[in-house]
């Protein structure tokens, strides 16, 4: 029993590996103040620079990238989706800590740098993200990684509620996205009150979050539940304080402006939810890993066979990758 038990975890821990097309370098910055703290960095499609400690897994670190590459290039064709949030990204030197723990030496550090990398390096960031938020082993889920959350706060916040002002502006009656969470919390409230309306589906009530911050957090809200990630009963009910729309269907027909928004092609948010795969077939990134080879194939069992519809190749980097033999 024990020798048939190991047969079974061998492979699962092979397919929980994911796919990532992305190496983990040496800090190149370790020269500017409050950058030299890190240890680990990971540069994202020339957009986005992760930035981790020493203590956080190369595991972590690597799906922190891919979570963020497939929110770019959703479509994961190699491009970034959006022009313009790349091209508001690359004029600012958008980052990504992650720290081992809050209030570790390497965060007061940065955040005591912060306000002289934004004048001086024109840095941005939108969030921070804790080893212990990320896991990647299930890519989104409420309440396990904060990955998605985190770098969706962190590309909105450089990119779309600049690049799309009138569409995306968090300030009260500034925007169509203002407009909408007016409904969705049942009216415009400048601070938390006492008790929200029944009428609303969008009722956070962090005290030290202003209206900003609220829209900030609605805009998560509304590409998540449109991407699928929020469809689980557990889930449902531990953010039902905060947020009672679950499903997709759900928050197409509840919140008609937000779902308009968020689904229009013009601003091409992503509709896919990521999982930690990231690495296009077509792309640079796949081309570094051609050297690559197979040399395992096995099913879910991790018994040695390509012969059945679904099966999996194992490659002597590590990675895994899944196929489907549609002949037979």
């Amino acid at each position: 029993m024990i020798r048939f038990i190991l047969l079974l975890l061998f492979p699962l821990y092979f397919i929980g590996q994911n796919s990532v097309c992305f190496e983990i370098e040496e800090n190149p910055n370790l020269n500017i103040n409050g950058l030299g703290v890190f240890q680990k960095y990971v540069n994202v499609l020339e957009c986005i620079h992760i930035y981790a400690e020493e203590s956080i897994s190369d595991e972590k670190v690597l799906h922190a990238a891919a979570v963020a590459a497939e929110l770019l290039d959703n479509n994961e064709d190699g491009i970034i989706d959006d022009e313009n949030v790349k091209n508001a990204l690359m004029s600012l030197y958008t980052i990504i800590p992650l720290f081992a723990y809050e209030e570790s030496n390497a965060e007061d550090i940065l955040f005591d740098s912060f306000e002289d990398l934004v004048d001086n390096n024109n840095f941005c960031a939108g969030a921070v993200l804790y080893n212990n938020e990320i896991d990647p082993s299930s890519p989104g889920f409420w309440g396990n990684d904060a990955s998605v959350e985190e770098i969706l706060h962190t590309i909105n916040a450089c990119s779309h509620v600049e690049i799309y002002p009138d569409v995306f502006g968090l300030s009260p009656n500034s925007s169509e996205m203002s407009d909408a969470m007016d409904v969705a919390r049942g009216g415009q409230f400048l601070s938390i009150p006492s008790q929200y309306p029944e009428e609303g589906w969008y009722h956070y009530d962090d005290w030290t979050c202003d209206y900003e911050c609220m829209a900030m957090e609605y805009l998560y809200w509304c590409i998540v539940v449109n991407m699928g990630l929020l469809d689980n009963n557990m889930i449902c009910s531990g953010i039902y304080n905060e947020w009672e729309l679950c499903t997709p269907e759900e928050f197409e027909s509840t919140d008609v402006l937000m779902h308009a928004i968020i689904t229009n092609p013009d601003y091409k948010i992503p509709q896919i939810a990521p999982d930690g795969n990231y690495c296009p077939s077509n792309s640079l990134l796949h081309e570094e890993n051609e050297s690559r080879s197979i040399i395992k194939f096995f099913d879910i069992l991790g018994r040695d066979d390509d012969n059945k519809t679904f099966y999996l190749e194992l490659y002597n980097d590590g990675s895994i990758e899944k196929k489907y033999n549609l002949n037979k």
